[in-house]
């Protein structure tokens, strides 16, 4: 495995704002990794330090094994496409896509072999003569991005390059984007706030907040196990249900709800986290909601109360009627709930429903857009279920 990008303890201040406060990270060669956070959490700052646009209080930025201090922008074999483009409204398709090879003095028998290839690649052969005014905003996009793969940099590094682009435009340039990135098998480092670009173009996604790094891996296990409540909360939407005790069994956990719900949880269910932190926690919340986290973690205050909350994505639940012809039974009465619709939201090819349940509270489910759920209403009464290995315990702290 070879990392091409070796990020190690940055830290980066701005007066008394800390931007970045010990960041590491590594990204393996040929990658997509993408930094997904909210305005502010430092994405932008650690992009521009591994560019050589800033400067970084502390830590080490390593490209290719070499650590880039000092090394000016142009010598360390990255290349960047920015949120407004910046091309050259004066030039043609072809002059802005050569200007980086222009400035290296490549001779033209090479510029010629190197933009035909890459016109090919981002599917722009016929525009070279083009003005930059002429072109449509994911085609501008395009050129930017041949712009920066010309020069066949180690890293290609974006930052929101999609944000101006309108909904339509940005999903299809995300396929596009991948195909480019398969294609050349550059490496490259995304910056977005957009949870489904991140999820969709990624190899590999590293969650930021406030300057820190809350959890890094593939798209699947970032939904599917989030860390902690702010990774669950911020990628997709999600059902935050207080527990009030969890007993164990041998294969699983015997969870019971303030509001009185009984839920059964695989075991496996669990297993996202292999930290010493995480499982010292975890153990030491099974007894009760409210435990002292007695533990040696540096990063818990032993003052501190963990509080338990079940999570589970709204398209894992399952709604079923006794009054609905084609009807969808679970293979058991494990997990099942009665309620009633608070609202329904048509979203196109989803339905939204929020329902009240007595054991659970205020519960979200998603739905398709199914003819047998078209009769559903606000109040109409109905049960649903979600199966046992759905779901997940995450904890939060409380001060004493």
């Amino acid at each position: 495995m070879k990392y091409i990008i070796e990020v190690k303890n940055l830290i980066k201040k701005y007066g008394s704002v800390t931007a970045l406060n010990n960041v590491s990270f590594n990204i393996e060669e040929g990658k997509f990794f993408s930094l997904l956070g909210p305005s502010g959490c430092g994405k932008t700052t650690i992009l521009r330090i591994i560019g050589g646009f800033i400067e970084q209080d502390s830590g080490t930025v390593l490209i290719d094994g070499t650590d880039m201090k000092d090394v000016p922008p142009n010598k360390r074999n990255t290349s960047m496409v920015f949120q407004n483009l910046a091309l050259f409204p004066h030039m043609s398709v072809r002059e802005n896509i050569v200007y980086g090879l222009k400035k290296r003095k490549v001779p033209e028998y090479r510029i010629k072999e190197l933009l035909k290839n890459i016109l090919s690649v981002v599917n722009l052969e016929g525009f070279e003569t083009r003005r930059i005014s002429q072109l449509s905003g994911g085609q501008q996009q395009r050129v930017a991005l041949a712009r920066s793969l010309i020069i066949k940099p180690k890293i290609l590094l974006l930052d929101e390059p999609l944000a101006a682009l309108d909904k339509k435009l940005r999903i299809s340039m995300r396929t596009e984007l991948k195909e480019i990135q398969r294609k050349t098998g550059t490496t490259f480092l995304y910056v977005t706030h957009d949870q489904s670009e991140a999820l969709t173009m990624s190899d590999i996604v590293a969650v930021m907040n406030e300057g820190k790094i809350i959890q890094i891996g593939k798209p699947d296990k970032i939904y599917n196990r989030p860390k902690n409540i702010f990774v669950a909360d911020f990628i997709g939407a999600g059902n935050f249900i207080p527990i009030n005790k969890i007993e164990t069994e041998k294969k699983f956990f015997k969870i019971s709800t303030d509001s009185g719900g009984k839920i059964i949880l695989l075991k496996d269910s669990m297993e996202i986290d292999d930290s010493d932190t995480f499982r010292t926690v975890f153990n030491t919340a099974c007894t009760d909601t409210y435990n002292t986290f007695n533990g040696s973690a540096e990063s818990l205050d032993s003052e501190k109360k963990i509080y338990n909350i079940f999570f589970i994505r709204p398209e894992k639940i399952k709604i079923f009627t006794d009054f609905i012809g084609n009807t969808v039974r679970p293979e058991t009465e494990i997990n099942k709930f009665n309620g009633k619709i608070i609202s329904k939201t048509f979203e196109g090819p989803d339905i939204r429903i929020k329902i009240y349940s007595e054991g659970l509270g205020n519960i979200t489910a998603e739905i398709k857009n199914d003819e047998i759920y078209r009769d559903f209403n606000e109040n109409s009464e109905i049960s649903f279920y979600w199966n046992i290995s759905d779901g997940i315990i995450l904890q939060t702290f409380l001060n004493r």
